[in-house]
């Protein structure tokens, strides 16, 4: 089942800024029809238009959602300064043609609020976003199960970029028996590299020119781990995730504008549990290296996928 999101004229979506209006008119859907849905916090760009797109060929109804989750913000972080581009965004999905509602909820926290999905800090609280964003692994864990209730959507799409957020959230319809398909994008970069990402905004110019940096640090660990896995002799590659680590680091030292370097981590894909410096990267594994550092004073964060079927 597909469904074609190109036209002549721009397609038309519908706005609904309460809980209330938003379920009902998903209530009133054809019970037939398939609804995916795409999550976002605004300010959008090609990452998030590629997921709508993405949603309307796998669905006959396509549902975005624009809110800025204060709760996903730990107290030392950037809530107030986050981009804000309304009027940007309503263009942008009207020129995309891609979605048919659009939820943008002025509040999802209704005064009294005590209710939040916290998941067990034992699998969670270790990931090095965790730590650095305390609150956030439960902010965001609490606001999916929000939006899904609402929008009950058949297929829900999430990108790649955010790899910590895509392992709560397929954990979260899993232990939750939540009656959802998660789909994860990949991730929509810039031409050299760069992630795109509603916070390259604020970087200026210099910054933005070294930000490719991050892309470049991935894929020396991305080349190691290929030239390990295509040259081994046996199923046990001579490459440690120490090493691969190390990969990155020296790339990111080669840039005067990485600042504050948070975390450079290696882990499981399925689970992003941490995977121990001296063990040696398995042909039959699948790993994800990830990293997150400020370039100037903007917090950046991205991640590549190591498997050997992309070493082949």
């Amino acid at each position: 089942m597909s469904m074609s999101v190109s036209s002549s004229l721009p397609k038309r979506f519908t706005v609904y800024r309460t809980a209330e209006a938003m379920r009902l008119a998903r209530k009133r859907l054809d019970p037939n029809l398939k609804v995916g849905f795409v999550p976002t916090m605004g300010a959008l760009h090609e990452g998030h238009l590629s997921l709508m797109r993405k949603a309307a060929t796998e669905n006959d109804i396509v549902i975005a959602s624009i809110f800025v989750n204060p709760t996903q913000f730990a107290p030392h972080e950037d809530l107030d300064r986050y981009p804000r581009t309304w009027d940007r965004d309503q263009s942008l999905l009207q020129e995309s043609g891609a979605i048919d509602m659009l939820f943008a909820p002025k509040k999802m926290y209704e005064d009294g609020h005590i209710m939040y999905v916290d998941p067990d800090g034992s699998y969670f609280d270790h990931l090095p976003e965790a730590k650095i964003r305390p609150g956030h692994v439960r902010g965001v864990a609490t606001i999916v199960t929000k939006l899904l209730n609402i929008v009950n959507p058949d297929n829900a799409y999430f990108g790649q970029k955010d790899a910590a957020q895509c392992v709560l959230v397929r954990r979260l319809v899993r232990d939750l028996d939540m009656d959802v398909n998660v789909v994860i994008g990949e991730t929509i970069r810039e031409v050299d590299g760069l992630a795109m990402s509603s916070r390259n905004a604020y970087l200026s110019s210099d910054e933005r020119a070294a930000a490719g940096v991050l892309y470049r640090a991935l894929q020396a660990a991305k080349i190691l781990h290929s030239n390990a896995i295509n040259n081994s002799t046996s199923s046990k590659a001579t490459v440690s995730v120490a090493e691969l680590r190390q990969a990155v680091q020296s790339v990111l030292d080669e840039e005067p504008l990485v600042k504050d370097l948070q975390y450079i981590a290696v882990d499981d894909y399925d689970t992003m549990q941490t995977l121990p410096d001296d063990k040696n990267v398995n042909a039959g594994e699948n790993m994800i290296v990830s990293l997150a550092c400020k370039i100037g004073q903007v917090r950046l964060i991205d991640n590549m996928v190591l498997s050997s079927e992309q070493s082949k």
